[in-house]
């Protein structure tokens, strides 16, 4: 299973019979699955199914969704109201016995108001369901086509992660082998600033000044953070091969490796060490970032 990002986007469009329609879908990062859908009247009903069906195909991620509707134009059923026109025709059959007028002409018959009826045609009940049904479908193949653009970000993402981890274990190599971390410059260091303690004050205790250096260099010593930092890196490498859902992991991750780095910038004795640290603490700051956008 490979790693997946959170952001993706599709479109869809289809045509039921006298209706044309699009679907949206847009997905951001987000910490848990957030799905917003913008609905035209009279197709609420679709909602819930198109819900589970992302449901199951997304587990993170600000899902903004649109569904864009037109029906065309169609012809109107137009129809004689019979009752009417006959009570019309009688009546002026009536009144042509006592007046002379010219016999009635069509056009004239039918601009009379209740004569003709226009009617729009409406669906009927098994057009909105054949409509309803390819919405479902339609919905079914965008989300496909997002989650599989949510794919392929995710396998660039993941390269860039390697890479990042990569970097992470170069500098840890790098720390662990630092001169400075060598028992004989720990310990060249601190006898020369306790000479320079008992230089500057002979009433310093000799003994005293020894367990205190000694203290001082376990303090200083890394070895615990360096440890934690290759098994960080172990762990984030196995969570990218497996893949899924592993954003929320990979997070925890990024702010352990953050924690580490902390702590060996505040113990390192040597300014390259501390240099070492930082570039450490930048590049867990990238890998960080980009972490936040996988699912």
């Amino acid at each position: 299973m490979s790693v997946t990002s959170m952001t993706g986007f599709a479109r869809v469009e289809g045509h039921t019979g006298a209706n044309r329609w699009a679907w949206e879908i847009k997905t951001v990062n987000s910490k848990s699955l957030d799905v917003r859908f913008r609905l035209p009247p009279g197709v609420d009903a679709v909602e819930a199914d198109a819900r589970a069906t992302l449901g199951s195909a997304f587990a993170r991620g600000s899902c903004q969704i649109g569904l864009s509707l037109k029906r065309e134009a169609v012809a109107p059923v137009v129809r004689i109201n019979q009752p009417v026109l006959d009570a019309i025709v009688a009546a002026m059959s009536e009144a042509s016995q006592r007046v002379d007028a010219a016999a009635p002409r069509l056009d004239g018959l039918f601009a009379i108001k209740g004569v003709l009826e226009v009617e729009e045609q409406e669906e009927d009940e098994e057009g909105r369901a054949a409509l309803q049904s390819a919405l479902l479908e339609g919905f079914t193949k965008a989300v496909k086509e997002c989650a599989e653009m949510r794919q392929r970000e995710g396998m660039a993402l993941a390269r860039v992660l390697l890479g990042r981890i990569d970097e992470i274990e170069a500098l840890t190599n790098e720390a662990e082998i630092n001169p400075a971390r060598h028992p004989a410059a720990v310990r060249e260091k601190l006898a020369t600033q306790v000479a320079a303690l008992l230089d500057a004050s002979r009433s310093l205790d000799p003994d005293r000044l020894h367990q205190e250096a000694i203290l001082l260099a376990a303090k200083a010593d890394i070895r615990e953070e360096l440890d934690r930092l290759h098994a960080h890196i172990a762990a984030a490498r196995d969570l990218l091969g497996k893949g899924g859902a592993v954003g929320r992991r990979l997070d925890f991750l990024a702010q352990e490796f953050n924690r580490e780095v902390n702590t060996l910038c505040s113990k390192a004795n040597d300014v390259s060490l501390t240099a070492t640290g930082l570039s450490l603490k930048a590049v867990v700051e990238q890998f960080r970032e980009q972490v936040q956008n996988i699912e």
